[in-house]
């Protein structure tokens, strides 16, 4: 039976990136296939999101086999039914300085698990997986170098064409409107896609990306969430095409700065873009504690369970660091935003009636990026006025925001089945 869902993680690990996948792979097969993980810069270096992914298949290896060996249910249907593809994607911005989080992160992105806690990573030979063709099962030599390398070739799919490629290889090769697409990093690789051949990016369900703040405030700058800050341009031009006329919101490249000059859009597309927003207005208010952390990891850390020790290496560090910076995250309060899982959890139970977009859904929101003090700044039109007609009211609303076809049409969420539920299902989901 074919899952419900079918999706494509575009990511930067990242603790709550690694919270996210590690939620994906441990749904029910009948619920969730990971198609494709698709490494972008962000929060770390690219290379360094890659290890961090390859580290959990590592890992999870090692839990199935120590799973087993103690009676437990294995879980984690992801990679036991599933074969997901990995694929390594841009590497900087689509124009201006690149930006990272490893100051928040760490500079591996796992809060230096990597250094401290070395025998929870993969032994370095992964790399060359990356960098030649996959051995040839069939030929008994090269069957016995795969196995050699002592790493989880069995879980994943390395891929040696960019991830923007394998992007709408993956979408072509699909049915229309059966892969959705989840953004947890910057939205680089889907501008990219998006920029190379806009119809079959359109094939997509929808897309999902945690990123942008529009009520509330940053979380880089007073305006920007890192995502969207990371790489505005490509988030502007991935929400243009939620516009039934994209050139009306498409970004203008910046002159004298290092750039990709991507083509524009066709003035006429098959569709817009189901485009839905998970932004800091949402994804500040669903949390995981420390005590709900601990109550869910620590028998099993004392029990030997590899998962529940290499979460616990890079999450006790994070919420120490949460305790640090902010007030009110004291003792068992101390807690991690859940801004990447939010995605997954959505797109699991998004039937449910309790998801609620903005009462202005679906809203105008657009990009900032050349402003000096807002880049990556997610605007939205707060103004109690109708849309209308273009009328040549152009004095009164410049920037056309209030036209009947011009602008974007961005779904942002902002109530969910419970905040309280969030941790909760997705520790379950992950520990069992």
């Amino acid at each position: 039976m074919a899952p419900k869902h079918r999706v494509i993680i575009d990511t930067d690990p990242g603790v709550d990136d690694v919270l996210a996948i590690l939620y994906a792979l441990a749904s029910k097969a009948e619920d969730l296939e990971v198609v494709l993980i698709s490494l972008t810069f962000g929060n770390v270096d690219v290379r360094s999101c890659l290890r961090n992914v390859v580290a959990i298949f590592h890992i999870l290896e090692k839990e199935l086999q120590w799973r087993k060996e103690h009676g437990k249910p294995l879980g984690f249907e992801g990679i036991t039914n599933y074969r997901p593809i990995v694929a390594i994607g841009a590497e900087e911005p689509l124009q201006d300085r690149i930006e990272s989080a490893d100051y928040f992160h760490g500079i591996d992105g796992l809060a230096g698990t990597h250094s401290s806690h070395p025998h929870f990573s993969p032994e370095e030979s992964w790399k060359r997986l990356f960098e030649q063709p996959p051995p040839d099962p069939s030929l008994t030599e090269l069957a016995k170098e795969e196995a050699d390398l002592e790493e989880p070739t069995r879980s994943f799919v390395p891929s040696l064409v960019p991830a923007h490629q394998e992007i709408l290889r993956i979408l072509k090769e699909n049915e229309p409107d059966t892969i959705t697409l989840i953004s947890i990093g910057p939205l680089t690789n889907f501008a990219l896609a998006a920029a190379e051949d806009p119809e079959t990016f359109l094939r997509c369900k929808e897309v999902v990306t945690m990123g942008g703040t529009v009520d509330g405030i940053g979380n880089v700058t007073p305006v920007s969430e890192f995502n969207v800050y990371a790489d505005p341009y490509a988030a502007a031009r991935v929400y243009a095409l939620s516009s039934p006329i994209p050139a009306s919101t498409m970004p203008v490249p910046m002159e004298g700065e290092r750039s990709f000059h991507l083509a524009t859009y066709p003035a006429q597309l098959s569709r817009p873009l189901k485009l839905t927003l998970m932004s800091l207005d949402i994804t500040e208010y669903h949390m995981l504690s420390r005590g709900l952390f601990t109550r869910h990891a620590s028998s099993l850390v004392e029990h030997g369970s590899p998962l529940a020790q290499w979460m616990t290496a890079f999450m006790t560090p994070m919420l120490e660091k949460m305790e640090r910076l902010h007030i009110g995250h004291e003792g068992e309060g101390a807690a991690l935003a859940l801004h990447d899982p939010l995605c997954i959890w959505y797109v699991l139970t998004q039937d449910d009636a309790r998801w609620k977009p903005s009462a202005r859904s679906p809203e105008d929101i657009r990009v900032e990026t050349a402003g000096q003090w807002t880049r990556g700044m997610t605007v939205g039109d707060k103004r109690a006025r109708k849309r209308r007609n273009s009328d040549g009211e152009v004095p009164h609303d410049r920037g056309n925001w209030l036209g009947n076809r011009s602008g974007n049409r961005v779904y942002r969420m902002l109530e969910s089945p419970g905040r309280d539920v969030a941790g909760q299902t997705i520790m379950e989901t992950i520990l069992g």
